[in-house]
């Protein structure tokens, strides 16, 4: 009897291991998780067809580097909490893909100047004493059209298991800049205000080449 049982129990699992792969297989469903350039995230995939995926995804990044904006050495940290919406279209039904869509959040530059020597300011020199400290942000637009090509084998893969990597470009409208002055002699003057406005011009064309975000991004998936 307990041999027979041994036999039926394997029997069932033959039988049941190609059903699961083929629910893997034929489901159009999965999540994901993804690393690069827009941070830390995961992700949720419909397919639609053969070739077509609807993509939802959310990131997060926090990045630290020095960066001279106007001739002002600031401390930058990049922050940046995003949701997305894309379409993938896979030619052929093939990995490969094109994508688009958009970015929907909060994509910025946090700036922080503590001079240490002589700096200019709307083009005047003031001393470190007279400027005190500069704090500010470079801001992009909430919503960030995105286009990309990619390589993705979630739903054309023989496991339940996927590979993803895209690359691609979000593009941002002139990044919004405010600066604002504090703890220098000269902080709460009307002049040096004025100054500090023409300013937040100069820093806004030297930023604008975060117009263009670039999107390098690996993953991976499972289906569901």
């Amino acid at each position: 009897m307990l041999r027979a049982m041994k036999i039926l129990a394997a029997a069932a699992a033959l039988a049941l291991a190609p059903a699961g792969a083929a629910f893997a297989q034929s489901s159009s469903l999965a999540a994901g998780v993804n690393l690069g350039t827009p941070g830390i995230g995961a992700e949720l995939q419909l397919q639609l067809s053969d070739s077509l995926v609807l993509r939802g995804d959310a990131d997060w990044l926090s990045y630290d580097r020095d960066e001279d904006y106007s001739g002002v050495p600031y401390g930058a940290e990049l922050k940046s909490m995003t949701a997305g919406v894309f379409a993938d279209w896979h030619p052929g039904a093939t990995p490969f893909l094109v994508s688009a869509g958009a970015y929907f959040g909060e994509r910025k530059v946090n700036l922080d100047a503590t001079p240490s020597g002589p700096v200019n300011i709307g083009g005047q020199t003031f001393t470190p004493a007279q400027v005190g400290r500069i704090t500010g942000r470079a801001e992009m637009s909430k919503f960030q059209p995105f286009v990309g090509l990619g390589f993705d084998n979630t739903f054309t893969s023989g496991s339940g298991w996927g590979f993803r990597a895209l690359a691609g470009v979000a593009f941002s409208k002139d990044p919004d800049v405010s600066l604002a002055a504090s703890g220098g002699t000269l902080s709460n003057d009307p002049t040096f205000q004025s100054l500090l406005r023409a300013e937040e011009a100069d820093v806004r064309e030297d930023a604008k080449g975060i117009r263009y975000y670039p999107i390098l991004q690996v993953g991976l998936t499972r289906r569901f």
